[in-house]
């Protein structure tokens, strides 16, 4: 099933994507272009991106590492 209709983006396609490390929408459109046009797809991506791929949750990479604001010179 297409999710970006403007590129012809497959739901495979975000997976694969997802598979190899792209976890987040910006990623993704930084392989594939998609949700950079109309951005109607962005919604899906994310739904995709939140089942089954094996990317860190955004609470998993806090815990990994914790934010340490920039030392002062």
């Amino acid at each position: 099933m297409y999710v970006c209709s403007c590129f012809g983006i497959t739901e495979e396609q975000v997976k694969q994507h997802a598979d190899s490390g792209r976890c987040t929408p910006r990623a993704i459109a930084s392989a594939c272009k998609a949700g950079t046009d109309c951005g109607s797809c962005v919604r899906r991506i994310q739904a995709l991106l939140g089942r089954g791929a094996d990317c860190a949750t955004r609470t998993e990479m806090a815990e990994a590492e914790p934010f340490a604001p920039a030392q002062a010179a």
